[in-house]
């Protein structure tokens, strides 16, 4: 489900940000003891504002998303599901997985996985711990290493007004969506994108599990995660869409911010929490 912001909730940040720019520019006259410091200070505050701005007010700042992307050896691939379904449990144990899935169409032969931590220092302690995990070497990465041609990850944040869905049942398949947007983070484009994702939310058609944006890895990114019944399923609801009045007029407003837009149909792993 969607937690929604009231609907000028984005906009009065950005004003405030005007508001901001302006007495920056034109700051009130001061007393000239302390060689600047005051005028230093001012703007230091000011681009501390102006970073939050950048991705928006979040329930929880510390909590974030990696999201981990591997490329496997063709050969490699059946290989790989195995190994992953039979002993992921060595990994898990150390911190949450939010899912785990292969790319059916859109790509080929790629892995995507999403790992959810409290904070930085959640994660660090996780990889000294993996780095002293035995079994977790011996028995898993052993194995996964000889079968991979590259690897990639990211952080991301859930933007502020979406929380962590779940499919309403096991099976069916997931559409990752990835859009390129202009610089500026969800106070930018996140209500015309909230329009646009809502719209699509009310045909029906596929439940929205989560939209992300990125703050580690190309930055500007925003991954898009729905579920649908079947691959059949999916493609009705994508012809469905396009005839749909209401979701054109919220794409077409959206659209200024986009840069590209690619996307990937994906099957679950067994081991994965979301399927």
């Amino acid at each position: 489900m969607l937690a929604m912001l009231p609907p000028g909730a984005l906009r009065r940040p950005v004003a405030a940000a005007a508001r901001l720019a302006r007495a920056w520019a034109c700051p009130p006259v001061r007393a000239e003891s302390g060689a600047g410091a005051a005028s230093r200070g001012d703007r230091g505050i000011f681009s501390q504002v102006l970073a939050s701005l950048a991705t928006g007010a979040r329930p929880n700042n510390s909590i974030f998303y990696e999201i981990r992307t591997y490329d496997i050896k063709p050969s490699k691939m059946k290989e790989c599901v195995e190994v992953f379904n039979k002993y992921l449990h060595l990994r898990t144990a150390h911190s949450e997985l939010v899912g785990f899935w292969s790319a059916e169409l859109g790509a080929m032969n790629k892995v995507v996985h999403v790992w959810k931590y409290d904070n930085f220092a959640h994660r660090a302690a996780v990889r000294r711990a993996l780095a002293n995990d035995k079994a977790w070497q011996e028995t898993l990465l052993s194995r996964f290493l000889p079968l991979v041609e590259k690897q990639h990850n990211e952080v991301a944040y859930l933007v502020p007004w979406c929380q962590l869905g779940k499919p309403p049942k096991e099976g069916g398949i997931y559409e990752w969506v990835t859009f390129q947007v202009k610089p500026g983070g969800p106070a930018l484009w996140g209500e015309e994108f909230q329009a646009a994702i809502n719209a699509q939310v009310n045909t029906g058609h596929a439940k929205l599990i989560g939209v992300f944006h990125t703050e580690c890895g190309l930055l500007n990114t925003v991954h898009v995660i729905w579920w649908n019944e079947s691959p059949d399923h999916w493609a009705v609801g994508r012809r469905s869409a396009y005839e749909d009045a209401r979701v054109v007029a919220a794409v077409q407003n959206s659209i200024r911010f986009l840069e590209s837009q690619q996307n990937m149909l994906l099957i679950p792993f067994q081991c994965s929490p979301l399927k």
